[in-house]
C-alpha cells in the first residue's frame, strides 16, 4: 500500500524559489514512484501585498526592498536561470522584468483548488510570470492561464471581476502566518514536518524516505 502524503506548499507566484521548489519536490515524487500517494495543496502567501496594478521593475524592486546593488541581484537572477533549466523550467529575466500584484491569481488558484486543477494553474501561472514575462495583475492573462489549466476563462474572468474568494484567501493567508510562515516557499509533510526554500530534489527524497520510515521525529527546518 503506498504511503499516504499530504503537502502544503505555501508559496507565491511571485517567488521564483517557490518554482525552484516545487519542481525539486516534483523530481522528487517522480524518483520515489509508486511508494507514495501525494496531494500536493497550494495555499497563498503575498511577498508583496501592496503592490500597484502596474508592478514594479525587478532589479529596483530588490535593490530597494533587501538593499542589493544591481550586479549582484543579476547575478542571483542568473542563478535561477540556470536552477530552473536544471529543472526543466525556462527563466526568461531581462532588465525589464517586472514583480506584478498576485492577489487575483491566488484567488483563482483557491477556485481552481475548488476544481481539481491547481497544480495545472500554479504551473500555468508560473510560465505567464517567468517564462512569458506577462503581466500577473492582467486579468486576461490570468484567463488566459485557466484556460491553459483546462478551467473556464469566462469564469475567471468572472472571478476576478468579483469579490469571489477574496476573504477565503485572505483567511489563509492569517493563518498560515499565525503559524509561523514568514519566508516561501514552505512546504510541510502531513501537518507535522516542514522544509523551506528551493531545496534540491534529492533533499526532498531524502526527507519523503525518512518520514516514510520514521527515521524523521522533529521538523527537518
Amino acid at each position: 500500500m503506498a504511503f499516504p502524503l499530504r503537502i502544503d506548499f505555501i508559496s507565491d507566484i511571485a517567488c521564483p524559489w517557490c518554482v525552484i521548489g516545487l519542481r525539486g519536490l516534483q523530481h522528487a515524487l517522480r524518483e520515489v514512484g509508486d511508494a507514495v500517494e501525494a496531494e500536493i495543496v497550494f495555499h497563498p502567501f503575498e511577498l508583496n501585498p501592496h503592490m500597484p496594478p502596474d508592478g514594479e521593475n525587478v532589479g529596483e524592486h530588490i535593490q530597494k526592498k533587501y538593499g542589493s546593488p544591481p550586479e549582484r541581484s543579476t547575478t542571483a537572477r542568473q542563478a535561477l536561470t540556470e536552477r530552473g533549466a536544471e529543472l526543466g523550467f525556462q527563466f526568461n529575466y531581462t532588465s525589464e522584468s517586472r514583480i506584478w500584484n498576485t492577489f487575483d491569481a491566488h484567488r483563482l488558484l483557491h477556485w481552481a483548488g475548488l476544481e481539481g486543477k491547481q497544480l495545472a494553474l500554479k504551473e500555468a501561472l508560473f510560465a505567464e510570470n517567468f517564462t512569458e514575462q506577462r503581466s500577473t495583475s492582467d486579468p486576461e492573462v490570468l484567463a488566459a492561464a485557466a484556460e491553459r489549466a483546462g478551467l473556464d476563462p469566462v469564469r475567471a474572468r468572472a472571478i476576478i471581476a468579483s469579490d469571489d474568494f477574496k476573504q477565503d484567501v485572505r483567511r489563509e493567508e492569517a493563518f498560515w502566518t499565525s503559524r509561523g510562515v514568514q519566508a516561501v516557499p514552505t512546504i510541510i509533510f502531513n501537518a507535522r514536518w516542514a522544509l523551506q526554500g528551493g531545496q534540491p530534489p534529492e533533499v526532498f527524497a531524502r526527507v519523503i524516505r525518512d518520514i516514510m520510515s520514521g527515521a524523521v521525529k522533529e521538523a527537518p527546518a
